[in-house]
């Protein structure tokens, strides 16, 4: 029981170390060739407003993991939602599904849209 639980806390060590961070005020675009840029709110949201070339894949939806399984791991991923939680969570989701370069994009589109 103690060595799974000692697994356990280096696991989600390791997933910790690997999350990327910059405000979305730093985010100046990306290439699409090697890069992908991921909105994580729902339709409705997205929708309202997104970052051009942006594609919308639900954090909320019960297919995000299974959506994901089609995304190229070796691509550096942009991720945003509305402010930054479910950014968040979704980049700590990513590293566990084996994505080895996402970076969250804080702030969101909120901060986003008001620069």
């Amino acid at each position: 029981m103690k060595i799974l639980l000692i697994f356990m806390l280096l696991s989600t060590q390791f997933v910790i170390g690997q999350i990327e961070s910059k405000h979305i005020s730093e985010f100046t675009g990306f290439n699409g060739a090697v890069e992908l840029l991921i909105d994580v709110r729902t339709p409705a949201e997205f929708d309202a407003g997104y970052i051009d070339g942006a594609v919308n894949i639900d954090w909320l939806s019960e297919q995000f993991n299974q959506k994901m399984v089609h995304i190229d791991r070796n691509k550096k991923i942009y991720v945003y939602c509305k402010k930054g939680g479910r950014s968040l969570k979704s980049q700590e989701r990513l590293a566990e599904l084996g994505f080895k370069n996402v970076v969250n994009l804080e702030g969101g589109y909120d901060a986003f849209s008001k620069e």
